[in-house]
């Protein structure tokens, strides 16, 4: 596989397919490994790359750890041969997903990108800035982790889609088709989450262990 990804060496990925796992990964968990090795498999990736973002929109500062820091900690917990943490929003001045995306299709004009998030994410993506166009820009792929909800079936992104949406079981073919194209792969995740290890790391180890 080549070197983490780099807005200056697109040619190291021309011919390939790659799932992007955005976030703030504060920090990077089990979680986030186990979700990008379904998409792997499912999706018939040859990479995911998780974008460290510099500061998520949407998101508060407070409570936010160093780039550098949620970087080096999302490189060690990704643990794959096949996942590359990578703090590319940065070098490209990009802070929104819409623009991310668009930047990476003008440096990687020979790489297939593909867009993964949680069923949590697709509930609120109509908050996001030009979401349509995210789903006009790269296939979707939405990760249902548990506990599933109801909720999904009277989304916005849903009733916007609904008409482009595939089932999970071609879920490999989403590389080959033009947006707007996506599927929702409901899959028996890992539930823990970067808030829940935050929580426990302000906790005593005896608590800790009375938590397990």
């Amino acid at each position: 596989m080549p070197s983490p990804p780099s807005p200056h060496q697109s040619y190291l990925w021309a011919g390939r397919t790659v799932g992007l796992l955005g976030g703030s990964f504060n920090p990077a968990h089990e979680g986030h490994r186990y979700i990008s090795l379904q998409a792997l498999k499912l999706l018939g990736l040859d990479a995911v790359w998780w974008m460290v973002s510099p500061q998520n929109p949407l998101k508060s500062s407070k409570g936010m750890a160093p780039l550098a820091e949620r970087l080096a900690g999302a490189a060690k917990a990704s643990h794959h041969p096949d996942i590359f943490a990578t703090d590319i929003e940065r070098h490209m001045h990009t802070r929104y997903t819409v623009d991310t995306l668009a930047a990476l299709q003008k440096h990687f004009p020979h790489t297939k990108f593909i867009w993964l998030m949680g069923a949590d994410n697709l509930l609120q993506i109509h908050r996001w800035r030009n979401w349509q166009r995210i789903f006009s820009l790269v296939p979707v792929a939405v990760l249902d982790r548990p506990p599933r909800s109801n909720s999904l079936r009277s989304c916005p992104a849903l009733e916007k889609f609904r008409s482009s949406l595939k089932p999970q079981e071609q879920a490999r073919l989403l590389k080959t088709c033009q947006p707007p194209v996506w599927t929702i792969l409901r899959i028996p995740l890992d539930e823990r989450s970067a808030t829940e290890i935050r929580e426990k790391e302000k906790l005593q180890p005896e608590q800790i262990c009375a938590m397990v």
